[in-house]
């Protein structure tokens, strides 16, 4: 390390910057080296080693340079073993390495400067790859994801993902892919996964699966910039506007979604005045842009609720048979739980809470929802307006003890204990 180590700015934690440098590391490493196997894993060992490292001597200057140090440091190790047991197995003497790659060198350093994040995107959704096994892999290496936070996001063991990462390495390993953007043809054909990734990335951001806040605003931030940039090379894909103006006009609400404490705030208590209104514009001309050309699809239909809500001054203006009207659409369009189950939700705050009670009757069947705690807390929510409190307490504590996260915990708990004092509950987000 040279120079003084530095402090973090405002309330950046370490965490967040690891995240925001990850994709930038693996890249460089991954085109000096062409190993795409290897190099997850020396970059994995290098953020380890930076948890420790800057938690005790503080962030070096540098942290990219830092980072790629270490990791090309370790993948030399890599590489050097590798080698070592090739010859020993008396492999041909063409599958040797070159020795310039074993050798490092200064460039190894500054490519961390070079932001080739989407090109590991598309590298992670290689068509060699199965689908799940895309999704997995990109949203560890771009997004950042633990694997039991990728396992909360999909819904499925921890111990799945983690056999499908390793996977997906081999099979990019075995297909000989070269590091760069694809051509155009064979971005579209990546596309949906790519797409699905940086939604579930921005997913996270927003509201966290696990930890003591409700939001990750770094991730959230990121995965916008990445949508950004995905646009910039497919701007004629209505879809990948649709996403990216669903990301703004959500991302729109987060000074609101908080008190001073951390504490969630529910939409329909939102100060909507704290609202960001340039995303907002920007979201609805974005909209304004793809839908005419009548190719719509999941996100846009997403984005076009989320518009249906800003434009609504308060809570009790919004237009909830327009939402509903979008939410029909898209069940028929998408097989994602979590749409069926905000369906239910707009239901219920068009036709009443009977209505919607009478759809999660029918979604406690699907088991990525049937222990998942929105489902219990959408119960609760519509029981408490139907009416039944005890009933509603339980599924209040029920979906208390399903969710990790600190914020929606307390939520659920202080919806439980103010039951008794018969406020008219307020609505979900």
């Amino acid at each position: 390390m040279t120079g003084p180590a530095e402090e973090l700015p405002g309330d950046l934690r370490i965490e967040d910057l690891l995240r925001e440098l990850a994709p930038r590391v693996l890249a460089a490493v991954t085109r000096r080296f062409g190993r795409f196997d290897l190099a997850e894993d020396a970059v994995q060992e290098a953020l380890l080693a930076a948890v420790t490292g800057w938690a005790e001597d503080g962030v070096p200057p540098n942290p990219a340079a830092w980072l790629t140090t270490v990791a090309v440091r370790r993948m030399t190790d890599m590489l050097r073993s590798e080698q070592a047991r090739r010859r020993r197995e008396q492999l041909d003497a063409t599958r040797s390495l070159p020795q310039s790659l074993l050798d490092g060198g200064s460039d190894s350093i500054s490519t961390a400067d070079q932001d080739d994040t989407l090109v590991i995107l598309f590298l992670c959704c290689h068509p060699d790859v199965q689908p799940a096994s895309q999704l997995t892999l990109t949203l560890r290496a771009v997004g950042g994801l633990t694997t039991a936070e990728i396992a909360r996001a999909l819904l499925v063991p921890e111990a799945t993902v983690g056999q499908r990462i390793s996977r997906a390495k081999q099979r990019i390993s075995q297909s000989g892919a070269r590091f760069r953007l694809p051509e155009p043809e064979e971005r579209r054909q990546r596309l949906d996964v790519v797409m699905q990734v940086l939604y579930l990335i921005f997913n996270e951001g927003y509201t966290a699966s696990s930890g003591t806040a409700l939001q990750r605003v770094e991730l959230a931030a990121e995965a916008i910039r990445l949508t950004r940039m995905l646009r910039e090379k497919l701007p004629s894909e209505p879809e990948v506007g649709g996403l990216l103006a669903l990301m703004l006009l959500t991302h729109a609400r987060r000074r609101a979604r908080t008190g001073p404490t951390g504490d969630l705030i529910p939409l329909a208590e939102q100060d909507r005045t704290r609202w960001d209104r340039d995303l907002i514009a920007e979201g609805v001309a974005l909209l304004e842009e793809v839908l005419p050309r009548r190719r719509p699809g999941p996100y846009q239909l997403q984005a076009a609720v989320a518009a249906v809500h800003a434009e609504a001054e308060r809570f009790e203006d919004t237009d909830w048979a327009q939402i509903v009207a979008l939410y029909d659409v898209l069940v028929r369009m998408s097989a994602d739980p979590m749409v069926r189950l905000n369906s239910a939700v707009a239901v219920a705050m068009h036709r009443g809470p009977a209505a919607g009670l009478a759809l999660l009757d029918s979604l406690a069947a699907d088991p990525k929802l049937a222990d998942h705690h929105r489902l219990a807390a959408v119960r609760a929510h519509l029981l408490e307006q139907s009416g039944s409190l005890e009933d509603a307490r339980q599924a209040y504590l029920t979906a208390a003890k399903l969710t990790v996260s600190a914020p929606e915990q307390r939520y659920l708990h202080s919806r439980a204990a103010r039951l008794g004092m018969h406020e008219q509950p307020p609505a979900f987000e």
